[in-house]
């Protein structure tokens, strides 16, 4: 994985609310184990049309939002617990999504793919909203080390939480076997002693 420390961005405004994973990627994408190639289809069937025209009022189809970070309505990542769902958002170039609720199945896969969830109030997620809609280049700064999410340019600034042991795992960019190969000389020695 990728480190995270600082990211800078500006934001893609999703206000639905209880996206589900099967409307994060349909289930008919899934047949694929190879993480690649899942961004082409997130959203799908909100994107595209059965004919695979771009539905033009879907937010990611408007020109106007971009970025890696997805701010999203309450309850992202209900539904099943089908890791494909973070794989399609990280290809797809999502770094951070923003919500004021998250299915605790999703936050897991998230962070084991390299994406920080940050949750935050419903106030709060209301306020990201309307600076959004207001200027649609509005750019987030998230400070991973602090624990920090600010809106540059307003008085927006949101500390959120986060497991120590995902934090050192996203900032070094290890998933769970990297962390593991990363504490040999520390598990040999453990080995040693105990002989």
């Amino acid at each position: 994985m990728e480190k995270f420390d600082i990211l800078e961005s500006s934001m893609v405004p999703l206000t639905v609310e209880n996206v589900d994973t099967d409307q994060i990627i349909p289930a008919r994408f899934l047949k694929a184990t190879d993480r690649n190639g899942f961004g082409k289809n997130l959203f799908r069937d909100w994107r595209y049309t059965a004919d695979n025209q771009p539905k033009a009022d879907f937010i990611l189809n408007n020109p106007s939002f971009s970025g890696s970070i997805l701010v999203a309505g309450n309850n992202f990542g209900c539904g099943s617990s089908r890791e494909h769902a973070a794989w399609a958002l990280a290809d797809y170039g999502f770094k951070v999504v923003i919500s004021s609720f998250f299915a605790d199945i999703f936050r897991g896969n998230a962070l084991n793919n390299g994406i920080l969830p940050i949750q935050v109030t419903p106030d709060e997620l209301k306020q990201l909203f309307e600076v959004i809609e207001t200027n649609p280049g509005t750019k987030a700064k998230i400070d991973l080390e602090a624990q920090q999410l600010q809106v540059i340019g307003s008085n927006i600034s949101v500390n959120f939480e986060l497991n120590d042991y995902k934090k050192m795992c996203l900032i070094n960019g290890y998933d769970d076997i990297d962390y593991l190969i990363n504490q040999k000389e520390a598990i040999e020695a453990f080995e040693q002693n105990r002989s």
